[in-house]
């Protein structure tokens, strides 16, 4: 008996226990017109909030908390790039429902985004469907933020943000504003013409690049103040102008969060449209070098300007963006701050003496880490203010130094291979910021779980 005893008390150490589970479920009374309705709403509301640049992960998680809701568990939901399936399986049904969504265009527009949060929000607080359902409508058919000249305008002052991060003159600002609005309007053109994205970016940089190069011709005026034109300040802050509305941060997030085809499919997307800014600076310089107006390739990385001027650049591009991709009014104030948090842990790493790469990344971890708790505090989309925080660090002037040089080099080996470490480089701090900002954001999730059982806690205390 005691032996019995040892060996059974023995196999309840090594083994697990039996469950003691029943081997039945209880099955929820839904018919089958209500589980089509719920599973519509939420494919729906994942549908747009994909569109509207929210990351696969949020828009997994979105589709299955809205369908548990209202009693559909379990729901399997795959995302990959653009089409949407979700399906839900009875026990003892004989067949699934499953409903597929194509997301047919996809531009960021933060301030639908917010609302389609602040919907999740009420029907996880027990919003009936119905007026669920006819909330959404109400979200979905609301225009974008802002008219077309307010968007070009703030393109144009995106550019004027960089100009004063490298402490141009006024001169130079002025052609900044004038070089980032012709692209800018550019651009608008061609989107109404329904011409595809790459090649509108291929005709924005080739107007950018043009008027960056007959820009010093305004020497001959005379003007003290002409004498000092640098075109590589009025390129680069078109660059960085053209690369703005890329999902570099969304791309790196779905590869992390396991969503392979997704990711695969936005960072297709980002390297076409990068390649066609490329083509179309390659073009302008080829076009500026015929009709001799050819650019010096500077020997030297362009220095910023004073420290004050740097973050007042930094604070006017995260605003310009933010307006840019549709947000309101406490998204663009969220995104001012945290702007500014991440280009003081940019200047602190470099202080510090780390390399421009990694100085980047410490600065898009900062912005990041800081703005998912902003946006749990308050309730705005941690997309649209990670993206603003970041985009002051993009490398517009490497990218257009390596590109000169490469165009330059002639015969010359040394400046072209000159050129292309250049880009590498340029291309190192594009992956730094996207990793930095997918790390800040990784480690602020459980912060700010953390954050919100305390928030929770203590109000229980005060009630």
């Amino acid at each position: 008996m005691g032996r019995r005893q040892f060996f059974t008390s023995l196999q309840a150490l090594v083994r697990s226990p039996e469950s003691s589970a029943p081997h039945t479920e209880m099955l929820p009374v839904i018919d089958d017109a209500f589980a089509v309705g719920v599973l519509d709403l939420s494919i729906r509301i994942g549908e747009s909030m994909l569109a509207s640049g929210a990351p696969a992960s949020e828009v997994t998680l979105t589709i299955v908390r809205v369908a548990g809701v209202y009693g559909l568990d379990p729901v399997h939901v795959d995302v990959s790039y653009n089409s949407i399936t979700v399906a839900h399986h009875r026990s003892g049904a004989d067949k699934p429902i499953t409903l597929m969504r194509v997301v047919r265009s996809q531009a960021p527009d933060h301030a639908r985004l917010q609302r389609l949060q602040a919907l999740v929000t009420q029907i996880r607080g027990g919003m009936p469907v119905d007026a669920a359902r006819a909330e959404f409508r109400v979200v979905r058919r609301t225009p974008f933020a802002y008219h077309p000249p307010v968007i070009v305008t703030a393109q144009a002052l995106l550019a004027v943000g960089v100009a004063l991060m490298f402490g141009a003159n006024w001169l130079v600002i002025l052609l900044s504003f004038i070089a980032a609005g012709g692209a800018a309007i550019t651009q608008f053109l061609l989107g109404r013409a329904h011409v595809p994205f790459f090649f509108s970016q291929v005709a924005g940089a080739f107007v950018l690049t043009l008027i960056a190069a007959v820009a010093p011709s305004l020497e001959a005026t005379g003007w003290p103040v002409a004498q000092d034109i640098k075109p590589t300040v009025i390129v680069a802050s078109g660059i960085v102008l053209m690369l703005a509305g890329l999902t570099v941060v969304g791309a790196a997030q779905d590869a992390i969060d396991g969503f392979a085809l997704t990711a695969t499919g936005r960072i297709l997307e980002l390297m076409t449209q990068t390649l066609g800014v490329v083509l179309g600076i390659l073009a302008g310089l080829e076009t500026a070098r015929v009709v001799g107006a050819g650019m010096d390739v500077p020997n030297d990385p362009l220095p910023f300007g004073p420290l004050p001027l740097q973050f007042v650049g930094a604070a006017l591009i995260a605003v310009s963006v933010t307006i840019y991709n549709g947000a309101g009014l406490r998204v663009v104030a969220v995104s001012v701050g945290l702007s500014v948090v991440a280009w003081a842990g940019y200047t602190a790493a470099s202080a510090l003496g780390f390399e421009t790469a990694a100085a980047s990344g410490v600065g898009a971890f900062a912005g990041s880490l800081v703005g998912i708790l902003a946006a749990y505090r308050l309730h705005v989309p941690s997309v649209a203010i990670t993206t603003a925080a970041i985009l002051p660090m993009v490398p517009g002037a490497a990218v257009f130094r390596g590109l000169l040089g490469v165009v330059e080099s002639g015969s010359s080996t040394a400046l072209l291979l000159s050129g292309f470490t250049t880009l590498a480089s340029a291309a190192t701090i594009g992956i730094a910021l996207a990793v930095g900002a997918s790390l800040g954001i990784y480690v602020g999730q459980p912060l700010r779980a953390s954050l919100g059982t305390v928030i929770r806690a203590r109000a229980r205390e005060r009630s």
